[in-house]
């Protein structure tokens, strides 16, 4: 079919939902804001344990400006700037630090913090504490590190939820991972709170602002869409549990690609209505990209589908503000 200026074949059309929010959250951009700071202020190198944040473009960047990624402390030299990422680290993490005489820069994520101070709360209050999350999820372990071994039991499903046997049920407390699917996550605490009915949880729920802004926006597009992409990468929990919402959501098929290169063009042939969001670590230079790349194909029809504004902001550590 030619085009209406007859330059050629006419592109078939395609109907694009931007999810809004989507991308960046407040913690992710104050954590990349302390490593660009302390690269800035103390000069390269600035030593960060584990990814700042889960994403390997925003790593890429840093590294390019003279961050260095390390797994284990031992990589960094005595007295060097060390960064903890925004997931946090286990109490032990920073006594090594010290041992050492690195000057730690905390970027832990205000809302993780909170979910830490909520552990020490009720372990000092003599309850017994539920964690729900992910197993080997920095922000899980962070969590757990908080407290002596064993002062925390990990629930992560259903299963968990229906087995795990506290040794003082009358004093119970819950607090979750930050980043975990809100419907799945009502679902185990309506079970615990069921075989458990004395069981407390925070004032504020753990699951943080972002990642429910972002599932709640999915929710209202996936149900319109033939395809749904989140951007994001495969180690971050708050994307991979965008897909899952999407599914549930009624979007037909969905998928989480890195970038646009990841892209299954074989999977849009039928496509008509193509969702697009991206978990709160991926930059919006991937989503551009993507838009981008859906043009050189399809005649596109973009439609932004705002669920809510965003307005949070964290401060940075004064350290660095001056």
């Amino acid at each position: 079919m030619e085009s209406r200026d007859g330059r050629g074949p006419q592109k078939p059309l395609l109907t694009l939902l931007l999810a809004a929010p989507r991308g960046f959250c407040a913690g992710v951009e104050r954590a990349i804001r302390i490593v660009e700071l302390a690269l800035a202020k103390y000069g390269a190198p600035v030593y960060v344990r584990h990814e700042i944040v889960h994403n390997r473009f925003v790593v890429d960047r840093l590294k390019g400006m003279g961050a260095v990624f390390i797994d284990r402390l031992e990589e960094a030299p005595e007295g060097s700037y060390v960064i903890f990422s925004a997931h946090g680290v286990a109490k032990s993490v920073v006594s090594e630090a010290e041992k050492r005489h690195l000057v730690g820069l905390d970027a832990t994520c205000p809302l993780v913090s909170k979910v830490h101070v909520e552990a020490r709360h009720h372990y000092n209050a003599g309850r017994d504490i539920i964690l729900i999350g992910h197993a080997n999820h920095p922000e899980v372990e962070g969590t757990l590190g908080q407290l002596p071994d064993g002062a925390i039991m990990l629930v992560q499903n259903l299963s968990d939820a229906a087995s795990v046997q506290p040794a003082r049920p009358n004093r119970l407390a819950f607090i979750t991972q930050t980043t975990l699917s809100v419907d799945d996550t009502a679902e185990i605490l309506a079970l615990l709170s069921r075989r458990f009915p004395r069981i407390v949880g925070p004032g504020k729920e753990d699951i943080c602002y972002a990642t429910t802004n972002r599932q709640n926006a999915l929710k209202h597009i996936a149900p319109l869409s033939d395809f749904v992409f989140v951007v994001g990468s495969p180690n971050s929990s708050n994307s991979q549990r965008l897909v899952e919402v999407a599914l549930k959501a009624g979007a037909k098929c969905a998928a989480l690609i890195q970038s646009a290169a990841e892209i299954d063009w074989t999977r849009l042939i039928d496509a008509r209505v193509v969702g697009l969001t991206a978990g709160a670590s991926a930059p919006e230079n991937l989503v551009e990209e993507v838009i981008a790349a859906l043009r050189t194909r399809f005649e596109l029809d973009v439609r932004d589908a705002l669920y809510m504004r965003e307005s949070v902001r964290f401060n940075i550590p004064r350290a660095l503000a001056s």
